[in-house]
């Protein structure tokens, strides 16, 4: 999950899985795949590297399960 923050300062977890598409006009618009949109503080380019943190977090801890098996 990652953390962005709604404009009435909210902190919310989301599963980036489910973003469809990110718009910037001018706020920050996240649309997910359900057709919801998250109105959120942080950039696009904000959310794209918090999305990219949180994929290589899961490719490091499975990467590890994988070792530790071979071991």
């Amino acid at each position: 999950m990652i953390k962005v923050t709604k404009l009435d300062s909210e902190i919310i977890y989301i599963n980036p899985d489910l973003i469809e598409k990110i718009t910037e006009r001018p706020n920050t618009v996240l649309i997910l795949t359900t057709q919801k949109k998250i109105v959120v503080k942080e950039c696009a380019e904000e959310i794209c590297h918090r999305i990219l943190l949180y994929r290589k977090e899961i490719m490091k801890a499975f990467t590890e399960v994988i070792t530790d098996e071979e071991a």
